[in-house]
């Protein structure tokens, strides 16, 4: 595995063969030469440290049973025993004697066996660990149970995906148990028994893990999952039928769909396994229809008004056909975008396909085909059409104010608020909205304020356009005007963190101390106090609680007595969390 000149400390191991075998290398080494076996032999015992080598004794023994000299084997082993193993034992117990820390030591070994190995790996060498005795090293197994050496082993995968003993290897840790580990290894996409546990294993999580493991961990399952065709296919249709399933379907389904989104944020034209998964092609007009404006990522009112027409028409096809998350977010683009243009003729036909997409209940009987509930789908496409024509007309806020109830009564319906926070981001985020605004708090974000109360699923997209517009530096407003649109911003994810988003809001606080004046993180921390009381979560004070002991922040709202919310929520933390935070 290593250069000739490089030989690591390795413990020996002895195979283990049965007497068939021990027969048959009996008769082949009758048959070698014996010259040709001491001249073999003779080369390895020459070679640097090969007493520490783990074949050392099965050498040994096919040199002496070839006629050779003990003596020149004892001459050869001690003349190029340099003993690099034992001098690293000797340097490692020095320094821990002089004061170093073990586990200081422990990681400087590591470190330096770890980068030796990668800059003289050689897979033949590592191969041929297979091909000289068919046996699996002794040492193997140990050493996987290390997480440094698995680390490594990762790393030496995704260089020599093509190497035997590697590939064994990460089947070897995987049925060790790791599989959790080796999300973004490629290798693990050549072996379906390693794919599909590692795969299970990273479902498992989303599932158990929910909304905070999707974000953190979905970019290495993309990468694992998008590593070919056959492993995006073969991933989908387990998750696919998975999602059919009464309990957890929905989980599944979204899944599913996040991949699907990633992969074509990748580049990855998955349309067609995307089509295929939901049964289209038994409904050639309305999947070619489909595919087209997916593949193209934009709408076509021919290709519209091909699926109005066939869902129009009697029951039509699944309503999981036009259920895609890209279709319905070209159609919620296409009627909540100030820049879009829909002609008056087409428009009926968008809003009809969006509503319908959202609103139909679909469920299967057995022996009786679909049944579909459309008792939503009338009040639905009223109340798209209600706001798309509020919206396109808008001119000014004064124009809307008169209709704020006929917004609020349709933001209760879900894909409403979705089209409103996609016209408010669009919106607010023109270069010269805020220049312009007159108001305090602009209507537009009064609208983010009621979809926040009554669309928890929408809370981090409503987080996320928060955070944009209070990171923006508006420049071009006075200093005065500035801090009071961040402090109204700060306000509205006061709300937010008021309906139940807290942990989010909280963390982009902290996160955003050192490149905010405190003036503003001062006025979150004192409105915070003021809404709050225990009991507290572990996980709120550990995030809280450094930002309240931050003089910097609160020094100025403390008062002598203690009695002001500063000091009872500090003490209260420290009397009920003392070795929680």
């Amino acid at each position: 595995m290593l250069d000739d000149d490089e030989y690591p400390e390795s413990p020996p191991y002895h195979e283990e063969r049965d007497d068939d075998d021990e027969e048959e290398m009996a008769d082949e080494e009758e048959e070698e030469d014996p010259e040709v076996v001491q001249k073999e032999c003779l080369e390895l015992f020459s070679q640097r440290d090969f007493i520490m080598e783990s074949n050392i004794l099965n050498v040994l023994k096919r040199y002496l049973q070839a006629g050779g000299a003990p003596s020149t084997v004892v001459e050869l082993l001690s003349e190029n025993f340099t003993a690099i193993a034992g001098m690293v034992n000797v340097t490692a117990n020095w320094l821990i004697q002089t004061g170093v820390p073990q586990s200081t030591v422990t990681n400087l070994v590591e470190q330096h066996m770890t980068e030796m190995v990668v800059k003289h790996f050689d897979p033949k060498k590592a191969d041929s660990i297979f091909n000289s005795d068919g046996n699996m090293p002794e040492w193997l197994p140990e050493m996987i149970q290390q997480p440094t050496w698995r680390v490594l082993f990762y790393k030496l995968a995704e260089q020599y995906p093509d190497c035997l003993f590697l590939n064994f290897t990460i089947k070897m840790i995987s049925d060790a148990g790791f599989q959790g580990e080796i999300t973004s290894v490629s290798t693990a996409c050549h072996q379906i028994e390693v794919f599909s546990r590692v795969l299970k294993t990273s479902v498992a999580t989303f599932l158990e893990g929910g909304e905070e493991s999707l974000e953190k961990h979905l970019p290495e399952f993309t990468k694992m999952v998008c590593h070919g065709e056959h492993t995006y296919l073969y991933s989908q249709l387990l998750m696919h039928v998975a999602s059919e399933e009464s309990r957890g379907g929905a989980n599944m389904r979204r899944l599913c769909q996040e991949l699907h989104k990633a992969a074509m944020s990748k580049g990855l034209e998955v349309t067609p396994i995307t089509v295929a998964l939901i049964h289209a092609n038994e409904y050639p007009r309305a999947c070619q229809a489909l595919s087209s404006m997916l593949s193209r990522r934009a709408l076509n009112p021919a290709d519209v008004t091909v699926l109005h027409k066939i869902y129009s028409e009697g029951d039509g096809p699944p309503v999981a056909l036009i259920r895609v998350p890209e279709f319905l977010e070209l159609l919620i683009d296409a009627l909540y975008n100030p820049s879009s243009k829909i002609g008056p003729e087409h428009k009926t036909k968008y809003i009809y396909l969006l509503a319908y997409s959202v609103s139909v209940v679909e469920t299967l009987r057995r022996g009786k085909g679909r049944r579909l509930n459309k008792e939503e789908l009338k009040t639905t496409t009223q109340a798209i059409e209600k706001t798309h024509s509020l919206l396109a007309n808008y001119k000014s806020s004064s124009d809307l104010i008169a209709e704020v109830a006929t917004l609020f009564t349709s933001i209760k319906f879900p894909v409403v608020a979705m089209g409103i926070l996609h016209w408010v981001d669009l919106t607010v985020s023109e270069p010269n909205f805020f220049k312009l605004n007159t108001d305090h708090t602009p209507l537009h974000l009064v609208l983010v304020d009621e979809v926040v109360s009554n669309h928890p699923l929408l809370h981090q997209r409503a987080l996320d356009l928060l955070i944009r517009l209070f990171e923006d530096s508006y420049n071009d407003l006075d200093v005065l005007v500035r801090l009071e649109l961040k402090k109204m911003l700060l306000d509205r994810m006061l709300h937010l963190l008021h309906k139940g988003c807290v942990i989010p809001v909280v963390s982009f606080i902290t996160k955003c101390v050192d490149n905010t004046d405190m003036s503003l993180v001062r006025h979150f921390v004192t409105e915070l106090l003021d809404m709050i009381a225990p009991p507290y979560t572990v996980e709120f004070v550990q995030l809280l609680l450094p930002l309240i002991e931050n003089k910097a922040v609160t020094d100025t709202l403390r008062t002598s007595g203690g009695k002001d919310p500063v000091s009872e929520f500090i003490s209260h933390c420290q009397a009920n969390f003392v070795n929680q935070t």
